[in-house]
């Protein structure tokens, strides 16, 4: 389901005096995790929109934006990123559809093998699957190297598959959401009237499916238009937004025309997240409660086609990953295909430091930040209902700004010596910020999901047993939401491993991470070395998950 889905409405409790102590509680529950938003957040947005504005002389105008629309590589990048977007949105929504549909509506055989292909790019940084191209088509690659053919891999090409390969998962998980919200006693009906396979896939399947198609659309195509990684790597000549919006601040040291590329990212962005926001509502919001799920039946050919089609395609999937492993241990790729373990003992680009460095600051990225939504999350479903319908509307607005732009306005909101929030910059505990802050939406709906299902009879047992909220939150909140608290956790831990876009403007010569030395050695060209760095961060964020999932069945074990 799309994370932008709203649930139940926020209801508050009635009967609390203005002023008790549990008031207060609950208040500052909400007013702390609400300033670091407003400080991390609202603050150096405002300071990128300020900076747009500020003209080379110092003086405040329209300048920059007028440079802007008159430089034609700009104007060609912005072409450039809408045209790559509507493309990878098109494919990626094809083919996520005819997945979904396959794992969700047939029998096909294979379907954990497509389970794994889909989870393969969220194990590792965006530009794992440029690489893994890179080292299947590129000039040195195994292509070229057996067959003589000479393929173009960089430039458009190469960047669609490398996006698709990178969107995809997420598009077959909103689809699939879809899929499942489609009522089986209208196709047991359609049957009764006799209406044939084909007329009830389109007059059934796909109208339930409409908003969840669209929603999914606007995901793709959000974050394909903000990604950095796969440009970066396999883009070539083919600029983008989000290669211009680092051209001009680390190459040109150009801060006012990448404020405002940095606003011409967002713009899209946020009409995207809005749009997706209305068609989710739609498509999940309008679910029966008492809706039966459709179960598959067994068609041989179907299922033998769709097996076929949705093997091959997530077969790439895992081609294009497992290369770049196998690469890793390849003493000369492709000339000299001998194991060794070289390419580990790394020491150029910071060595393995980045990589620890990485692994601090997720941990601090998830563990303060699981402190800050689960208190959030218990205060504004506490709170006045008019309250809380504002602090949801600010807590879900980061969803809408690229991880380049925030990275960006961090620079501006923090690189200002003489002020207080100057002793962050440059420091890992700012990195940790900024990406917490990246996926703030995503664990505060996580999170107030799971809020959401504490019973309302339970909360109300304990306070007729004479307990407070301190009371209510011990007895009634936590041993049910602890699930919830893991799974936001290691979301927020695994996305901070692997998120570069966010990061790129806020590593310093002593301070990095492991998705930057990873573009930092293919940009040197020791693509194995980089090879070998993926494929570390993928076994800690694969080892994550699977710890995620342990735990998580455990707790379930021991509810029973």
């Amino acid at each position: 389901m799309s994370t932008l889905h709203v649930g139940a409405d926020i209801a508050a409790p009635a009967g609390r005096a203005p002023w008790s102590a549990d008031r207060l509680l609950l208040w500052t529950c909400v007013a702390i995790p609400l300033a670091g938003l407003a400080l991390f957040f609202l603050y150096p947005l405002a300071t990128v929109a300020w900076r747009s504005l500020v003209e080379k002389d110092g003086s405040i105008g329209l300048g920059n934006y007028a440079e802007v629309f008159a430089t034609r590589g700009i104007l060609t990048a912005t072409v450039n990123s809408l045209v790559m977007s509507a493309a990878t949105t098109a494919v990626s929504i094809t083919l996520g559809f005819a997945i979904a549909y396959g794992l969700d509506r047939s029998c096909m055989r294979g379907k954990a093998i497509v389970r794994l292909a889909l989870v393969l790019p969220l194990l590792a940084p965006s530009l794992v699957q440029g690489l893994g191209l890179i080292f299947i088509l590129g000039r040195n690659g195994l292509v070229h190297r057996w067959t003589g053919w000479e393929v173009d891999i960089y430039g458009f090409w190469g960047l669609l598959i490398s996006n698709v390969f990178y969107a995809l998962p997420q598009a077959v998980l909103i689809l699939q959401a879809a899929l499942r919200n489609t009522d089986a006693r209208y196709y047991d009906a359609a049957e009764v009237m006799g209406a044939s396979s084909g007329r009830q896939f389109f007059d059934i399947t796909l109208p339930n499916c409409k908003f969840g198609l669209l929603s999914a659309a606007f995901v793709v195509f959000v974050i394909t238009i903000t990604d950095f990684g796969n440009a970066a790597v396999i883009g070539g000549n083919y600029r983008v937004l989000a290669t211009e919006i680092y051209s001009q601040v680390s190459g040109q040291m150009n801060f006012g025309m990448g404020s405002v590329v940095g606003i011409l990212l967002l713009l899209p962005s946020l009409i995207s997240v809005q749009i997706e926001r209305v068609a989710s509502q739609r498509q999940f919001g309008s679910a029966s409660p008492s809706g039966l799920r459709v179960a598959p039946q067994r068609a041989p050919v179907r299922d033998a086609v769709f097996g076929i089609g949705v093997l091959l395609a997530c077969g790439t999937i895992i081609l294009t990953v497992a290369t770049v492993v196998f690469a890793s241990f390849m003493r000369l790729w492709p000339y000299r295909m001998e194991w060794t373990l070289k390419h580990y003992d790394i020491t150029v680009s910071g060595g393995y430091a980045p990589l620890w460095t990485s692994l601090y600051l997720s941990l601090a990225a998830a563990g303060g930040g699981v402190l800050l939504l689960f208190f959030l999350c218990f205060g504004v479903c506490r709170i006045g209902r008019g309250w809380a319908k504002i602090v949801y509307l600010l807590s879900v607005l980061p969803v809408g700004v690229p991880g380049l732009v925030l990275g960006l306005s961090y620079i501006f909101a923090f690189n200002a010596p003489g002020t207080p929030l100057y002793a962050l910059y440059g420091s890992a505990a700012l990195i940790a910020l900024c990406n917490f802050y990246h996926y703030h939406t995503q664990g505060f709906l996580t999170m107030m999901t799971g809020m959401r299902a504490v019973p309302q009879a339970l909360e109300e047992a304990v306070s007729c047993l004479g307990g407070g909220t301190v009371q209510v939150l011990r007895d009634a909140v936590l041993p049910l939401i602890g699930p919830t608290v893991l799974g936001v956790f290691f979301f927020l831990f695994m996305r901070s491993m692997v998120t570069l876009s966010a990061v790129i403007f806020l590593v310093t010569p002593t301070v990095s991470v492991a998705p930057v030395s990873v573009l930092r050695l293919d940009e040197a060209g020791f693509v194995s070395q980089a090879a070998a760095y993926s494929t570390l961060i993928m076994l800690v964020v694969g080892g994550s998950l699977l710890a995620m999932r342990a735990l998580i069945a455990g707790a379930a074990r021991r509810r029973r």
